[in-house]
């Protein structure tokens, strides 16, 4: 019988920050349709602004950094 491997939390971050990213794209989209001539990114800013970092963020910077890469 074969085994399967649990994702590893950083694996189970990385698809929950891909998810997130999907909706966030999702709402700069629909929020680009009622303000013709914004930029998407000026949206993203103000969308995302109110959490500027988290703790999955933290969490992989400093895997990040205990690897030697770059944070």
């Amino acid at each position: 019988m074969k085994t399967v491997r649990a994702p590893t939390l950083e694996e189970r971050i990385r698809q929950i920050r891909t998810e997130v990213e999907s909706i966030v794209e999702a709402r700069v989209a629909a929020v680009a349709e009622q303000s013709p001539g914004v930029p998407a990114g000026v949206i993203r800013n103000l969308l995302t602004a109110r959490a500027p970092a988290c703790a999955c963020a933290q969490y992989l910077a400093l895997k990040r950094e205990e690897a030697g890469e770059p944070v």
